[in-house]
């Protein structure tokens, strides 16, 4: 029974199982689920920190759990730390500038996020490729997708700085 709930934890209630691009749909369904959270049922900040955390923090143990008898302690099949990488560009979006999110600006950002996401995960700049490459355990498998999370963070602040400068 609880080899079958960390199962669905780490697969995000199966979806890893899918076979073509899990880390994808994953992310999507991040996407997804946060908006949802955001900007449907209004739901505190707070509250989706506190969850998050919780998430973060439970998600090492069950990634271990999951891959200690694995010769693959990467499986595609586990997409939790996807969910971990997306969610950081976007929590922190919603809580930025303290002001409202229109719907239509929240989607944009959502998407922009979500690209860039998949493209750090995909590309693995350093030190994405660093966690990938040398840590064969639960914290690789998660620091690397939470190191791309912050690489869409920063892509976004150099483009609003940037563009501070032309547009005015």
């Amino acid at each position: 029974m609880i080899k079958t709930l960390n199962k669905l934890f780490v697969t995000m209630f199966g979806l890893g199982k899918i076979p073509k691009i899990p880390g994808t749909f994953g992310s999507l369904a991040t996407v997804i689920i946060l908006y949802v959270l955001f900007h449907k049922l209004n739901l505190s900040s707070n509250i989706i920190l506190i969850v998050l955390i919780l998430i973060f923090f439970f998600s090492f143990f069950a990634v271990a759990i999951h891959i200690k008898d694995n010769e693959n302690k990467d499986p595609k099949e586990i997409i939790i730390d996807e969910f971990i990488g997306q969610s950081i560009p976007i929590y922190l979006y919603e809580i930025s500038h303290g002001t409202e999110k229109s719907h239509d600006m929240a989607l944009i950002f959502y998407g922009v996020c979500f690209l860039l996401f998949r493209f750090f995960d995909i590309a693995k700049p350093f030190p994405v490729s660093y966690f990938d490459k040398n840590f064969k355990n639960s914290f690789g498998v998660i620091m690397d997708d939470v190191c791309a999370g912050f690489y869409v963070v920063l892509s976004l602040i150099c483009f609003m700085v940037l563009s501070s400068f032309f547009i005015k």
